[in-house]
């Protein structure tokens, strides 16, 4: 079941973080810990691997787990380089590179997992491993503020990012002169519900007893 093998690996991570200094590096070490227990979880499927889910190169991988991680033996990051990024996956990660605000070297690592995360289908904030939108929207307040910031509207994050990179590029992406008129209103500021890994598990569990 996905969602206990991501409890499993994000509560083994969370016991092998390094102690906080303050609550914003120990949530800093939650999003971490909630990001790669997701991708560690997609690499229980045969075939995926973890680091593919991820997008940082084995060194800055094996950096982030020394500084934030160092009681987690990973050997199912070891060994690999991640795919390539794909064209607009590495436009994102420029955007993000652009606006960062947080603390290094999280901001930087930040920037390139959020970006390959980004490439999955469901909220972003649930291809992060996160609780909710609300973790999300703290993620980027601290560590992308400038562009945080700049979604006065509280569209969906993908749908902004996108925004953001075609309007960079001189084109709009959708044709409704605004976004009170668009017919798909909706697909970009609609409630990004659904549940957590975590709480679903929770809810399986409720239900079994």
């Amino acid at each position: 079941m996905p969602a206990s093998i991501f409890a499993r690996l994000y509560s083994t991570l969370s016991a092998a973080a390094r102690p906080a200094r303050d609550e914003a590096e120990a949530f800093d070490n939650h999003v971490l810990a909630s990001i790669l227990a997701a991708a560690l979880t997609e690499a229980a499927t045969p075939g995926a691997r973890a680091i593919d889910g991820l997008g940082l190169s084995q060194a800055e991988l094996g950096r982030l787990v020394d500084r934030c991680f160092p009681g987690y033996a990973a050997p199912e990051l070891v060994g690999f380089e991640p795919a390539r990024p794909a064209e607009e996956e590495a436009l994102l990660v420029d955007l993000l590179l652009a606006h960062r605000s947080g603390p290094e070297p999280v901001a930087t690592w930040l920037a390139t997992l959020v970006a390959r995360r980004a490439m999955r289908p469901d909220h972003l904030w649930q291809d992060l491993g996160l609780n909710d939108r609300g973790e999300l929207n703290r993620l980027l307040a601290c560590h992308f503020r400038s562009l945080h910031a700049g979604n006065t509207g509280n569209m969906r994050w993908k749908k902004y990012f996108y925004r953001v990179l075609c309007e960079a590029e001189g084109f709009s992406l959708c044709a409704a002169p605004s976004c009170a008129v668009c017919t798909d209103f909706n697909d970009c500021f609609g409630a990004e519900d659904g549940l957590s890994r975590l709480a679903g598990l929770r809810r399986r569990v409720e239900q079994a007893a």
